[in-house]
């Protein structure tokens, strides 16, 4: 029998196949670069321009802002960072840790298929497991199959560390400059701004949360019990008010409100992801967007 990871990724690449090649022209179209390491010229800055790419000492004896120039190096080194905390589990037929799986795969092998390397680093509050980056299928498979195997059920009361997430992605692909996929639906302690700051400083850094549409508008189920899957946390619920509807629908607000401000705090642009969406079109979206950017 098939093993599951490799039933997966051949339905994912099917897939990727008939959806991607058609909008990907060639290996290496530059919609996500490699690292450049050969310095060639300085030109005056651009409003468009990465920051860290100014030459401070020019622009001080020149007064005016310079940018140095690199030869590309085609080769890529991408990493995974996955938020595989409890919360992750929410979801009614596919949720969103399915989801970040799929997506996850479907990214890794993309990446792979231009001889890129990839790695990951799996993260919830009891452990974390760095998958050190390489190329080829069997790599992509390794990850998925990483992926797949269930994790163990977190002690009730904690809330997700996303700081300690952000620092132990920083420290582990401090060694070269790299393309971040950071996978999460962002419920967790506060204060991960920073830490996903310092982290696009150094990199170029994609943020992809995973929502379920229940956690924005709660559907009509009638009396239910709910349990907080971070802290353990039950309450019996009327679904059908519309007072608590209302004001559930206000928290959701403001916590979207409050993403968005650290996100751009972050200095990045989060892309949302439902549990009922397509995974691919999300995919071919993020492509598209990454390359009107650049």
């Amino acid at each position: 029998m098939t093993p599951a990871p490799d039933r997966l990724l051949r339905r994912l690449e099917w897939r990727l196949g008939r959806r991607l090649d058609g909008r990907l022209q060639g290996n290496y179209r530059t919609v996500w670069h490699g690292a450049g390491i050969d310095f060639t010229d300085l030109r005056l800055y651009a409003a468009e321009d990465d920051v860290r790419h100014i030459d401070w000492n020019v622009t001080a004896r020149l007064d005016e802002p310079y940018v140095r120039q690199y030869t590309e190096d085609r080769e890529l080194t991408a990493w995974l960072v996955i938020d595989r905390s409890a919360s992750m589990r929410f979801g009614r037929e596919k949720g969103k840790e399915s989801t970040a799986t799929e997506l996850a795969a479907s990214i890794a092998r993309l990446i792979s298929r231009g001889g890129n390397r990839v790695g990951a680093i799996l993260f919830d509050n009891l452990s974390h497991h760095v998958i050190p980056p390489r190329g080829g299928r069997d790599q992509v498979l390794r990850i998925t199959r990483e992926l797949l195997r269930p994790t163990p059920p977190d002690k009730p009361g904690r809330t997700t560390d996303l700081s300690a997430m952000l620092q132990l992605a920083a420290a582990t692909t401090a060694k070269r400059r790299s393309l971040v996929f950071v996978m999460s639906d962002f419920i967790g302690d506060p204060g991960w701004d920073r830490p996903l700051a310092r982290l696009t400083h150094r990199h170029e850094v994609v943020v992809i949360r995973v929502v379920d549409p229940a956690e924005v508008e709660l559907p009509d189920l009638g009396v239910i019990l709910v349990e907080d899957a971070e802290t353990g946390e039950q309450l019996l619920v009327d679904t059908s008010d519309p007072l608590l509807r209302g004001r559930l629908a206000e928290q959701a607000g403001a916590r979207e409100d409050e993403l968005a401000a650290g996100m751009r705090r972050a200095g990045v642009r989060a892309q949302r992801v439902t549990t009922d969406q397509d995974l691919l079109a999300a995919l071919v979206d993020m492509v598209g967007r990454s390359g009107r950017r650049r």
